[in-house]
């Protein structure tokens, strides 16, 4: 299926999602990064610009990079735009954790903050009955590069089947019609921002690596042996122990388009 198909495929089914389930507003966390960009642009293109809302919620860790993407972004769409910073807050969770814990692991200093950003986006659909969306990709999903309860939060997953690389050549594509997604956002480098510095492939194989592997393994149903004679074992190994061990969160996510 080529992008253009792919793009107007999501948009009738996101209209027709949002419009059985009683909503008329949608909620999102613009962030920066390509995955918000596009579920913001589905959106808008799937119920108009007038029903999305979008939040930039930045911790000391966000950068201004990322800020004056998501802005140009919203101002490019014309959407809803709010920014709510979540540092003192999360100061506050921190001090908390230092009364019990002798020393905090990076990783609780690093998922309180998305947990902080998934409580807030909820606290703002409770308020205004606009549904949440969770931005997360295939390719994350899979490897369980998502915080629970975090960026995990939300009633509709609409990049929840398509493949990092996928999400790259929608966003390409759409900008062919109009340039609505700084190209920016497409040409940087994925990061979470949880940590100064951090990006995706600190943690993921390369996405077009990790991407072809994961369609050997679950679109076509390989076996590791089989895929190992054309990508390195090592590799090959870890994808498939890693999807495995990351059955439960998959589990916890919601409906993906």
């Amino acid at each position: 299926m080529n992008p253009e198909t792919k793009w107007h495929s999501l948009t009738k089914d996101f209209h027709d999602f949002i419009a059985t389930r009683g909503f008329s507003d949608v909620l999102i966390g613009l962030s920066g990064g390509i995955d918000s960009a596009v579920v913001t642009a589905l959106a808008a293109d799937a119920l108009g610009k007038d029903k999305v809302h979008c939040l930039m919620m930045p911790s000391k860790n966000t950068s201004d990079l990322s800020k004056e993407l998501a802005s140009e972004m919203a101002k490019n769409l014309g959407i809803d735009f709010r920014t709510v910073p979540i540092q003192e807050l999360a100061d506050t969770y921190n001090q908390t954790f230092a009364a019990f814990f002798t020393s905090v692991q990076p990783i609780v200093t690093e998922n309180i903050q998305a947990r902080i950003r998934g409580n807030i986006l909820m606290a703002f659909s409770n308020q205004y009955n606009w549904l949440t969306l969770c931005c997360s990709n295939r390719s994350e999903i899979a490897m369980g590069y998502c915080t629970l309860y975090g960026d995990t939060v939300g009633g509709l997953c609409p990049i929840g089947n398509l493949y990092k690389t996928e999400v790259y050549e929608l966003a390409n594509w759409r900008n062919t019609v109009s340039p609505i997604i700084p190209e920016g956002i497409i040409s940087r480098a994925p990061s979470a921002e949880l940590a100064i510095g951090q990006k995706d492939e600190d943690t993921l194989p390369p996405y077009p690596l990790l991407d072809s592997v994961l369609a050997e393994l679950l679109d076509k149903q390989k076996t590791t042996a089989e895929i190992s004679r054309n990508y390195p074992a090592e590799t090959v190994d870890w994808i498939a122990k890693r999807w495995q061990s990351m059955s439960f969160k998959r589990n916890l996510l919601p409906p993906a388009l």
